[in-house]
């Protein structure tokens, strides 16, 4: 509903240090620098550690997106990019720690705190290019915090798939979304993530299935993790 909205900044943080970032620079933007925006901020009920905020990952929080947890594993030759906004980025963390464990996947999480901002970008950059054709083409945020990143990007939402297809258009791999299209019947967020496929189990489910497609694995090693 926000993208209707020029002047809506939309935010969906998963920690403490994010929202405070967000906060202090819609302060200065809308009280110091007097512009004529506000700010949508979707904070959730569920109860979770707070990490502390890594380095450097201020201007990715504001512009969208930033790396929240490289792989650990630096060897694999199988690897992924899983995206995550607000709290179900918990469940990508422990899809992270699925796939390394149990299947040698290499998964980088990246925490993005607005779908918006990637796609408000991804457009000036597209409409600036069009009408400069014979200038050095600018590349959108998105575009550029993938650009060395290899594997597939499965993307987790607690919203309809359609938010984070958005910006598929400046993804350079393919991307495969999970979201919560339809009427949810559950008693429990547990229960309704089961529902929806958008757990831990369905987004290691959907990093195989996409490697697969990519014939870097087998459907039969698909077929056994469902099992």
């Amino acid at each position: 509903f926000a993208y209707a909205y020029p002047t809506i900044m939309a935010y969906d943080p998963a920690y403490a240090y994010e929202l405070a970032v967000i906060i202090r620079d819609g302060i200065r933007r809308m009280y110091e620098e007097q512009e004529d925006i506000f700010y949508y901020l979707t904070v959730m009920n569920e109860n979770y550690p707070m990490p502390p905020m890594p380095e450097g990952c201020k201007e990715g929080i504001l512009k969208g997106m930033y790396k929240f947890k490289a792989s650990e594993n630096k060897n694999s030759k199988l690897r992924a990019q899983l995206f995550g906004s607000g709290t179900i980025l918990n469940e990508v963390l422990k899809a992270q720690q699925l796939l390394e464990e149990k299947f040698g996947v290499a998964a980088d999480v990246w925490s993005v705190t607005s779908y918006k901002e990637l796609y408000k970008d991804g457009l000036a950059c597209e409409r600036w290019n069009m009408l400069h054709p014979t200038a050095k083409p600018r590349i959108p945020y998105v575009t550029q915090c993938l650009k060395d990143a290899e594997g597939p990007v499965i993307a987790a939402s607690d919203y309809l798939k359609a938010l984070p297809e958005s910006i598929s258009n400046w993804l350079p791999s393919r991307l495969l979304t999970l979201g919560t299209d339809g009427f949810g019947r559950s008693e429990s967020r547990e229960a309704l993530r089961n529902f929806f496929e958008v757990d831990a189990r369905f987004i290691t489910l959907a990093t195989l299935k996409a490697l697969a497609d990519e014939k870097k694995i087998k459907a039969s090693v698909v077929e056994k993790a469902m099992k």
